[in-house]
């Protein structure tokens, strides 16, 4: 654990250092694109983000590979460097978005190959767990397909859901702490070795996101950009598809017998449903977008203010509260799912869950109705939920002023020339 952390504390620090001179380069560069119609923030807002998330991910990963445990992830399997050819590639492909602004099916063929790129040297789904059947074996055509599929939705999921100050980089935050606590459990508690590349993984994706977060937080003064959003959203997928496809269940004998270990150990169907409850809002988010542009005519990559976001700020929220409602929700998913994988049997963690969704919809209903607190509490509540005073509506005082016949206005028994033109037409 401790090598974790560090990894994942060298991976923020050196994110978070950079991001600073990085905004200093994107001004210079004029990686500053004009407000558009889509969007919330007010003021032009410099992009590149995704720069110094790159460099804390080299960093994170040049320093697993000299500590002692986790320098054996790098000898024993060639995922981290196929992520880093990935994550390269998409990086290149988000910097040039960034600044030039590049179509939407260049960049989704960019998507595809950085993902071809991963499968070529090994990280790619082999089999699949699947609830009442078992283990599925893959074609290599199948993996192959399945692998790019995953990559390009969770690539594209996170993108669409960054669209408020903090938003992506705090979900991913929350969803890959949650998939390390679960890659972490099976690596350590029951020494399946397959799952230490997806828990270095889900570390360095922490860091990356919480060395931008303080930089990215509302008032933000850098976005992650392309560079940043597609970057994190194939590292998220690595992850889950290094967990996925690459632990075979049946092989580990950890006791008793083999399918009875895995059922004694966490579900069958958890390694699959897992990885998708870390991007489930994200990815509704997708769904909802496509079906909703598709159905007006448009393209499903035209953008558009009907994003989850947007619906919670017409609603009535806040930018803040509607980052830490969605914040919300992410965690109650993920971490929902990681306690059921403990113990699925376990009737507290439903009422749990249930609690906390309950806690979520007030959160979602809140501008709808505002409490107003009682008057002897009311100076110890913020301004919004006190009681307003009706004022009272004093009687106007009426002028003593009669018209004239000749155009002037008597006042207070004075006569005064209406002000007119020189052409004789009122100002």
């Amino acid at each position: 654990m401790r090598e974790y952390l560090l990894t994942l504390c060298i991976t923020a620090a050196v994110t978070y250092l950079l991001t600073g001179p990085v905004r200093k380069f994107a001004i210079v560069a004029g990686a500053m694109p004009e407000i558009r119609a889509r969007d919330v923030h007010r003021e032009p807002t410099p992009r590149l983000g995704g720069i110094a998330m790159f460099f804390g991910l080299c960093a994170g990963l040049l320093v697993a590979d000299h500590l002692t445990n986790l320098s054996q992830v790098f000898a024993e399997s060639n995922e981290p460097r196929a992520l880093l050819s990935g994550a390269a590639l998409i990086w290149l492909i988000g910097v040039l978005d960034d600044k030039f602004e590049i179509d939407a099916l260049i960049k989704l063929g960019g998507q595809m190959i950085a993902a071809g790129v991963m499968v070529m040297q090994g990280l790619t789904i082999l089999w699949l767990p699947i609830p009442s059947v078992g283990i599925v074996a893959l074609t290599q055509w199948q993996g192959t397909l399945l692998t790019v599929a995953l990559v390009v939705i969770t690539i594209n999921a996170v993108n669409f859901v960054d669209g408020l100050d903090g938003l992506a980089a705090g979900m991913v935050c929350i969803a890959s702490a949650a998939f390390f606590m679960y890659a972490y459990r099976l690596w350590y508690s029951y020494g399946i070795e397959a799952a230490a590349p997806a828990t270095l993984f889900a570390a360095v994706l922490m860091g990356m996101c919480l060395g931008f977060l303080p930089h990215n937080m509302h008032p933000a003064r850098i976005f992650m950009g392309d560079s940043g959003s597609m970057m994190i959203g194939l590292v998220l997928a690595a992850a889950a598809i290094s967990i996925t496809g690459q632990v075979d269940p049946d092989v580990m004998g950890l006791y008793g017998s083999e399918r009875s270990t895995v059922y004694a150990m966490v579900p069958v169907y958890i390694p699959l449903l897992m990885p998708l409850t870390i991007i489930a809002i994200p990815a509704a988010d997708l769904i909802l977008a496509i079906v909703r542009r598709t159905w007006r005519g448009q393209s499903p990559f035209a953008a558009d203010r009907g994003h989850l976001h947007h619906r919670l700020l017409e609603v009535g929220h806040s930018h803040s509260r509607a980052v830490l409602i969605m914040y919300f929700w992410s965690a109650v998913i993920a971490f929902g799912t990681l306690a059921y994988t403990v113990n699925s049997a376990s009737m507290w963690i439903v009422l749990a869950i249930a609690m906390f969704s309950a806690v979520g919809l007030f959160l979602l209903l809140l501008p709808r109705f505002t409490p107003r607190a009682p008057r002897w509490a009311q100076r110890f509540v913020p301004p919004r939920y006190r009681r307003r005073a009706v004022p009272a509506v004093a009687a106007e005082p009426v002028p003593d002023w009669t018209p004239s016949l000749d155009g002037a206005t008597a006042i207070g028994g004075r006569h005064h020339e209406a002000e007119r033109s020189p052409a004789g037409a009122r100002r």
